[in-house]
């Protein structure tokens, strides 16, 4: 067994599992927390992404002994009860959420930017959602809700 320890969404966490899982498999079927998508398992959809000491990562290529120490935030992290993170609800508001698989990876690669680089360029948006693949709803709400979410973060800032 190994075991690793890290600061999930605030709380620290001790997991003793088998060696070499990834940071993926330890969110969904040891801690349950299921916000965090499988994909394609091999880093090219973006719906397994969370964030480990403030970048964003695909999961399903992160092994779990590198989160060991990590700071780790996954979507459900980022609401305060009922309250929305400025992105999750700028994707509401915009109306980019169809079947939302791929809304909480887009949520964290969002929320890592907006955190580090609140004035990001449209070129780090548009290279943050180019990591995400999304069939139902197209690419034109989720850039007009990232634009709607860094306004909005910029104004609290």
């Amino acid at each position: 067994m190994e075991s690793v320890t890290f600061t999930l969404n605030g709380v620290p966490r001790t997991v003793a599992v088998e060696p070499g899982l990834m940071l993926l498999d330890v969110l969904r079927d040891v801690l349950h927390l299921t916000g965090t998508k499988r994909g394609c398992d091999n880093g090219t959809c973006g719906a397994c992404t969370v964030v480990v000491n403030g970048k964003a990562v695909k999961s399903c290529t992160f092994p779990l002994a590198k989160a060991d120490g990590a700071e780790i935030t996954t979507i459900e992290g980022l609401a305060q009860g009922e309250h929305l993170h400025p992105v999750q609800q700028a994707l509401v508001d915009a109306g980019a959420i169809q079947c939302g698989f791929c809304t909480p990876g887009i949520v964290m690669d969002l929320y890592a930017l907006f955190e580090t680089q609140p004035d990001a360029p449209q070129q780090k948006i548009d290279n943050v959602l180019n990591r995400h693949l999304c069939r139902c709803t197209g690419y034109e709400t989720i850039a007009e809700a990232a634009h709607l979410a860094q306004e909005r973060i910029k104004e609290t800032k």
